[in-house]
């Protein structure tokens, strides 16, 4: 497993480096098939002195899998053993989702309700201010929802096999997911 670290207003000292990357070795125990381990520590300016040291741990394994935990803390070691311990939790979660759907045929359970919001045009056109690449496989709807929640985010853009189309899942308010498909109009 590679492990890359990576800091923003912070000097990573040799005793930081050795302690993320033997706290972050040992998570290959638990997911073998890691690929990569990508660990960012930032300290940021906040107006909370508890959240200023920000440890973010990225895990990508060779089946495309991407898992991801990130805490904030007054001190970077607590941060640090904070996200490990949401990473833990999260593979746990994926194995526990894994494993039991193994030798079993998924139930196909799509959203009751499908929102398609549209974007009203401004009167100027927005800049755009980053882009994100990011690889992906096809994957159904099921899949699509494992990786948003192992990732933590409200939404999910993948390449839907179903309908060979890219589309995107999100949480709802209500607790529920809705699915985004794309129409050419």
């Amino acid at each position: 497993m590679d492990v890359i670290l990576k800091t923003r207003n912070l000097d990573l000292s040799d005793t930081l480096r050795n302690y993320v990357e033997k706290k972050v070795s040992k998570l290959e125990r638990f997911l073998p098939n890691i690929d990569q381990a990508t660990v960012e520590l930032a300290v940021q300016n906040s107006k909370s002195a508890q959240d200023r040291h920000v440890a973010q741990i990225t895990l990508r394994s060779t089946n495309g899998v991407i898992l991801r935990a990130e805490e904030r803390s007054a001190d970077m070691y607590a941060s640090i053993d904070a996200a490990l311990d949401k990473m833990t939790r999260r593979i746990r979660r994926y194995k526990g989702k894994h494993w039991k759907s193994l030798g079993r045929p998924q139930e196909e359970e799509l959203p009751e309700e499908m929102l398609a919001e549209v974007a009203e045009e401004a009167e100027e056109p927005a800049a755009v201010v980053r882009t994100k690449t990011f690889p992906t496989r096809p994957m159904t709807v099921e899949e699509a929802i494992e990786q948003m929640e192992l990732l933590g985010h409200d939404f999910f853009a993948f390449y839907n096999v179903e309908g060979n189309t890219f589309s995107v899942v999100y949480r709802r308010r209500n607790g529920g997911y809705g699915l985004l498909l794309p129409e050419v109009a």
